[in-house]
């Protein structure tokens, strides 16, 4: 097959979860007797038009005098009309917004859109109600426009059926095992094992990051609570002012070596994921994957992925509750169940093959 993987920053993985995924399947792929194209917007940091034998396009060499919303649309646009020009059998669409709006451009070409359709993104509080309106719409495009649709959670996928009547194949995200824990790591952070807290996420309201550290303050404990992620934006400024008097609670801001994160998560008392509107989350597959004892916001999508092996809260006494009452009996079993199941579930090559499944079911092979 001809693959393009579009809808990314690019790889190699310089950002996140879709891109980390682009960068994992494209290898696969490639190893599997494909060609694969991916799409790398000019920003990125590598310029090279082909990077382990898979190709890089850029289709926007100069980027428009823009502002950054537009030059997203721009930019996924020239991705999907060039890889339609380039007699692909399959592009895959990684999210589907703003490029569900250009999905008519395919009506000229042989290749099939398969869209993994992530999360309910229209459902993030980050977004104004004029922007909740265009990515729902975007939504109801994706949904119309493919030939195929990706759900990378259960709970994505019953929302589809149930709302769109729209099968869909699932496919998650992967993880890879983090097997060389370090508590060198700890000292750099004046952190001691099992004496701290820790949560990483992106930082925007349905996160529940507030809703945590509501908890982690009501709780009284002494014990230092790391909060990992780039906080330079609105609501960062809002949480580290509200917090400013509270010397337990630390912003080390975004930290971006797995070695260093996977440390932190794997000597923690507990780790707090936060993520309420996504379907998997790449980051609790790795705090899954980092022996991490988790304690996870409780929805259908959370619930889907940890199942009994996590400790669950919906309000900042809940989470204080956790706090005070910390058991560690669970710990040694949730750990292990955790560490099994991305072994045997969220793993790359099982990712990888499913979706290789799906464009051949797709393209009817």
């Amino acid at each position: 097959m001809n693959i393009a993987i579009c809808g990314t920053r690019g790889i190699p993985n310089n950002y996140g979860g879709f891109e980390q995924c682009a960068e994992k399947i494209a290898v696969f792929f490639r190893d599997a007797g494909h060609t694969v194209t991916v799409y790398n917007t000019v920003e990125h940091p590598y310029k090279k038009d082909l990077w382990n034998d898979i190709i890089i396009i850029r289709p926007t060499q100069k980027v428009p005098s823009l502002p950054s919303f537009f030059r997203e649309f721009y930019y996924d646009f020239s991705s999907l009309k060039d890889a339609l020009s380039r007699g692909n059998d399959i592009i895959l669409e990684l999210g589907y917004a703003p490029c569900s709006l250009f999905f008519f451009l395919k009506k000229r070409a042989k290749a099939k859109l398969v869209t993994n359709m992530a999360g309910m993104e229209w459902k993030r509080s980050k977004w104004n109600f004029f922007a909740r309106n265009i990515i729902r719409y975007c939504e109801t495009l994706a949904v119309k426009g493919s030939d195929a649709l990706i759900s990378d959670n259960p709970g994505i996928q019953k929302y589809f059926l149930d709302t769109y009547s729209k099968d869909s194949f699932y496919i998650p995200y992967g993880a890879e095992i983090f097997e060389n824990p370090d508590k060198l790591t700890l000292k750099d952070f004046n952190l001691i094992e099992n004496k701290y807290f820790v949560l990483l996420a992106r930082f925007q309201p349905d996160n529940n990051i507030e809703v945590i550290l509501d908890g982690y303050q009501s709780s009284g404990s002494d014990l230092p609570f790391l909060v990992i992620g780039s906080h330079q934006n609105k609501y960062g400024e809002y949480l580290k002012n509200k917090f400013k008097n509270n010397s337990g609670i630390r912003f080390v801001g975004g930290i971006y070596n797995y070695n260093i994160v996977s440390n932190l998560r794997w000597f923690s008392r507990l780790y707090f994921h936060g993520h309420s509107c996504g379907g998997t989350n790449p980051s609790l597959l790795e705090a899954m994957a980092s022996n991490s004892y988790i304690v996870s916001h409780d929805n259908i999508f959370n619930r889907s992925v940890l199942e009994e092996n996590a400790f669950y809260f919906k309000t900042s006494n809940d989470v204080a509750q956790m706090i005070i009452n910390y058991n560690p009996a669970n710990r040694d079993l949730f750990c292990s169940n955790n560490k099994k199941k991305v072994i045997s579930e969220f793993n790359w090559e099982a990712v990888s093959e499913s979706y290789l499944k799906a464009f051949a079911n797709v393209l009817g092979t």
